[in-house]
Formats: C-alpha cells, structure tokens, sequence
C-alpha cells in the first residue's frame, strides 16, 4: 500500500477504550511516550488491533 504521510511512529497498542461509536487507542512508542487517537469502533475490529499487538500512528 502507498501512502504520502510522511509521519510514521511505529509501536505497540497499550489500550483500547471502546466508546458507543469510536474507540480511543493508544500506542506506546519504543521510546516510553504515548500517543492517542480516536477512530471508530469498525477501524478498531478491520486492523485486528488489540493489547499488545504491534501498530503505526500514520500522521499527515
């Protein structure tokens, strides 16, 4: 897949905080900091993402 972010952080999932339509996900960085955002509950289930499980914040 070819995107044209040119941010990309790659971590781990540290928490999923499921809401009636979004979920709130954070990754830890390797580093030790956190970054959070919001995408929907649908998102969350499509990327199979889950504790622990390797994931990128894509930043534009």
């Amino acid at each position: 897949m070819k995107i044209s972010a040119r941010n990309i952080l790659k971590g781990k999932v540290k928490k999923i905080t499921t809401g009636s339509v979004n979920s709130e996900v954070t990754i830890e960085l390797p580093d030790g900091q956190e970054i959070t955002s919001i995408i929907t509950k649908k998102s969350v289930e499509n990327l199979k993402l889950s504790v622990g499980v390797p994931a990128c914040a894509v930043i534009k």
